[in-house]
């Protein structure tokens, strides 16, 4: 999720645990806590922006990590709020639920989070919500706006923060449901379109829950398509990628190179835009794919100009937007 986002969710667990009195000192110590662990963004002052991918959402967002700076929160709190009649044990339970919080929900869009490091390198990703959805984060930012301009005895802090929790969670429960659909409609369309594949994926496109990109294929290449919830045909329109292995000869031993394909859990294909190797990461979408089929992929990484690669991500996520796209777009998502 975004850091917005995370703020709004660690403020209301705040107040959700002190309530009146203590519970707008408290709601910063949410913040705070339920941030921490994206402080692995340092990591970019001194790696290569392919070591960057994998530290972020690293051991920073690892039980092992939440375990070792529980307890650090919690000698902190306890500490500065001297005298107070809060048991230790609270400051526990409730520094814990802001930083197991933050790892659950990460769980749930495209990127991936190591859960296990530094013992184990496997990344865990649900792809069941976009990154940035407004849908989820809106009604937490709106409790997080009430909770800080009302008085910190207002008897209406407890509706507001009640809020800030229990629609954002609904609202994912609301999105697990889709992906079960889209699931099931997408094996559906396989089976149907006789789609050879060893690994798929699906996951929401930008900014809502009813369009879903689907990627599908193995080490020959993969197909790319579009399902909205309220498409009437059973079949996909999927378009090919070849994966083109045989182009990374020439930078085989490059490190960044085994990085990359870790990162992108094989899902992956390799171009040639005029002198330059692109690895793409086929996990993060199209640019305005659901309108050309054929367009360029979010995530593309300059092999050979690593020093491009800054925000690499982020690169092209709404390039090409405007108002006719966001036209299509809504369109899109009403159905075929």
């Amino acid at each position: 999720m975004d850091s917005i986002t995370h703020i709004a969710l660690g403020a209301c667990i705040g107040e959700a645990f002190f309530e009146r009195g203590f519970g707008k000192k408290a709601m910063i110590w949410g913040a705070l806590a339920q941030s921490i662990p994206d402080i692995d963004f340092v990591a970019g002052l001194w790696t290569s922006p392919a070591g960057d991918l994998l530290a972020h959402r690293g051991f920073t967002h690892s039980i092992l990590f939440a375990l070792l700076i529980i307890p650090v929160f919690a000698l902190s709190a306890d500490k500065i709020h001297r005298p107070h009649n809060i048991a230790f044990r609270t400051w526990l339970l409730f520094f814990a639920t802001e930083v197991f919080v933050h790892l659950f929900i990460d769980a749930f869009n495209n990127y991936g989070i190591g859960w296990f490091e530094p013992f184990s390198h496997a990344r865990y990703s649900f792809n069941t919500i976009y990154v940035a959805d407004p849908f989820f984060s809106l009604v937490p930012g709106i409790a997080l706006f009430m909770l800080i301009i009302l008085n910190r005895f207002s008897t209406r802090r407890r509706f507001w923060w009640r809020l800030g929790l229990v629609v954002p969670f609904l609202y994912l429960g609301y999105c697990t449901i889709n992906k079960i659909k889209i699931t099931s409609d997408v094996n559906q369309a396989f089976e149907k379109q006789h789609i050879p594949h060893e690994r798929y994926f699906t996951t929401p496109a930008p900014l809502q829950n009813w369009l879903w990109y689907v990627v599908a294929g193995n080490d020959s290449g993969y197909y790319v398509g579009f399902r909205s919830l309220f498409d009437n045909r059973k079949e996909i329109s999927f378009e090919y990628f070849p994966r083109n292995d045989s182009l990374l000869k020439p930078v085989a031993n490059d490190e960044d190179i085994h990085k990359l394909i870790r990162f992108s859990k094989q899902f992956y294909t390799i171009e040639k835009w005029n002198d330059t190797l692109v690895f793409n990461d086929l996990r993060f979408g199209q640019i305005i794919g659901w309108q050309n089929p054929k367009e360029r992929f979010v995530f593309h990484y300059f092999l050979q100009y690593p020093a491009d690669n800054n925000m690499v991500v982020q690169r092209g996520r709404f390039a090409g937007w405007n108002w006719e796209v966001a036209k299509n777009f809504l369109r899109r998502i009403g159905g075929n």
